[in-house]
Order: structure tokens, then sequence, then C-alpha cells
């Protein structure tokens, strides 16, 4: 595959929003092993799915969006990202604006993430041992380092929750920007810009990462 311009790199850096939804493993292996046991295992997991099959699935983007929705079931707290994102509106919505909510926010991340895994040419994505603890006592944080052909590297740290004894992924922090934060940001703000019409928000619904700023980095 060729080499991208600055623009693809940029789109994978939006991409990496959803990689920590997009770990590949199954909720056994979560109750087994450590948050850097559960993340090294699952990104080499999806990594070697699509070895030798980028050009495939760059043509087939339903059966890669599929095989990236499949995997993500076990290991994505969808639920409590989606709280999060709506932020102090959540108590507000009803249960149907937030499931509604969720299945769009899952949705977009499944197609950005698919999108990044068959365009950027990447050279190694290398997960780190850790024993930084979370802020609280169920969450871990756990490195990881994506490495460009060009010889670029970009600082991936996942945020891990254990509930019901399964670490599952809730947060992503890409080249020190805090992309939770960033989404639950977007959230208000479309909020006041549709005079707090929940509906109208989850309706259009299209989550925006600074890719310039990612790219500069930050200090989270």
């Amino acid at each position: 595959m060729k080499r991208l311009h600055n623009g693809s790199l940029k789109g994978w850096l939006a991409a990496l929003v959803a990689m920590a939804l997009c770990l590949t493993t199954l909720s056994a292996l979560a109750q087994e092993k450590s948050p850097t046991e559960v993340v090294r295992q699952s990104v080499d997991s999806l990594m070697s799915q699509l070895e030798g099959k980028k050009d495939y699935y760059a043509q087939h983007e339903a059966e890669l969006s599929k095989l990236v929705d499949t995997n993500m079931a076990d290991v994505a707290d969808f639920r409590y990202i989606g709280a999060s994102v709506m932020g102090r509106y959540f108590r507000g919505a009803t249960p149907e604006q937030r499931s509604r909510f969720v299945d769009v926010f899952r949705k977009t991340l499944i197609d950005t993430y698919a999108k990044g895994l068959v365009t950027f040419d990447y050279q190694t994505l290398r997960v780190k041992d850790s024993s930084d603890a979370g802020r609280y006592e169920d969450q871990a944080t756990v490195p990881m380092e994506v490495v460009s052909t060009d010889g670029k590297t970009y600082p991936v740290n996942f945020t891990l929750r254990q509930s019901d004894g399964q670490w599952k992924v809730i947060n992503v922090i890409v080249n020190g920007i805090n992309l939770g934060l960033t989404f639950r940001n977007q959230f208000d703000q479309a909020m006041r810009d549709n005079n707090r019409d929940i509906d109208a928000v989850i309706a259009n619904w299209a989550p925006e990462v600074g890719t310039d700023e990612l790219e500069q980095g930050g200090d989270s």
C-alpha cells in the first residue's frame, strides 16, 4: 500500500478516537487478564485479522464495519461513554433518547475507525507495560504508541474501567488530547446551538476531532 499524504495521516488520528472502543477480545479474557494484557492481545488480534486484507476491506466497507462492530461488542462500555459524553444533559434525557444516542455514537465511531484501519499505512502499534493506576480503584491506564511509516510516534492512552469483573474501555487520550472531554464539549455546544433540543442533536450528531490539534498534541 502506498504511503499516505499528511491529510490521510490526520484522518487516521481522527480514527484513533474510536480505537479504544474497537479492541477485539472476549469477556473471559477480560476477566482473567490485566488491563495491559487485554489491550495488547486485543490490538494484536485485530491487526492479525486485517493482515494482507486491507485492500479487500477497502473495497468492502460494509464487511469491515461488521467485523469492527462484532469485535467491539464485549469490550466497550457504550452506556458509560454515552452518559459521559451527554454530561449534564443525561439526567434530563428519556431512556429512549439515551439509547438512541448510544446507537448513533457507536455507529459514527465504527465507521471512522474502520476507514482509518484500511487507509493509514502504519509501521508499528506498540502496547507498553504500565503500572500506573487510574483515577479510581476500578480504573486503569494502558499506554500505546502508533508509529507511522515516516517515523512519527503518536502516544495513545486507554482508560479502562472494571465493571462486573470485566475491564472495558471508557476513554482515550491521543497525543495528549482527551477525546472523551472533546466529545462532551461538542455535545454541550450542539445542545446550546439547537436550543436544548436533544432530539435534534442526536439526529444530527457528527462528532468532529480537531485533527490539527491532535497532530500538535496537548498536555492531558
